[in-house]
């Protein structure tokens, strides 16, 4: 199914232009966060990360989303060590305000671990 595209033109009284958006489709929040502590770098539509236990996240929306049929997209890794192996697996099923993710070494079996650097995309 496409998109919903809407089509508003913005002025400052002098120059105009035409913005589009793209709702349906389009990235309902992200967030970059320190894995060890759960700190916030940057986000949009994320209000916390809350760290429960090692390797073990929930990241809570700002704004609800419609429902939890949503993609996630997920890359974790260390600038000294290397990428993580980042299994995105649910450790609980998504909600449309709170989603819970784990990321685990290579080993087997995999290992919860921090990442230093977790960054993840929600798409509906």
């Amino acid at each position: 199914m496409a998109g919903t595209l809407i089509t508003n033109t913005i002025s400052d009284g002098t120059n105009s232009a035409t913005v589009a958006s793209l709702i349906s489709g389009s990235v309902k929040a992200w967030v970059n966060f320190n894995g060890t502590t759960g700190a916030i770098r940057a986000s949009y539509n994320v209000t916390s990360v809350t760290r429960n236990g090692t390797g073990d996240y929930t990241i809570n929306f700002t704004n609800a989303l419609t429902d939890a049929n949503y993609a996630v997209s997920l890359s974790a890794g260390n600038a000294s060590t290397g990428a993580y192996s980042s299994n995105a697996a649910y450790s609980q099923a998504p909600t449309s305000s709170a989603l819970r993710i784990a990321i685990t070494t290579v080993a087997s079996p995999p290992v919860g671990t921090d990442a230093t650097y977790v960054s993840v995309s929600v798409f509906r």
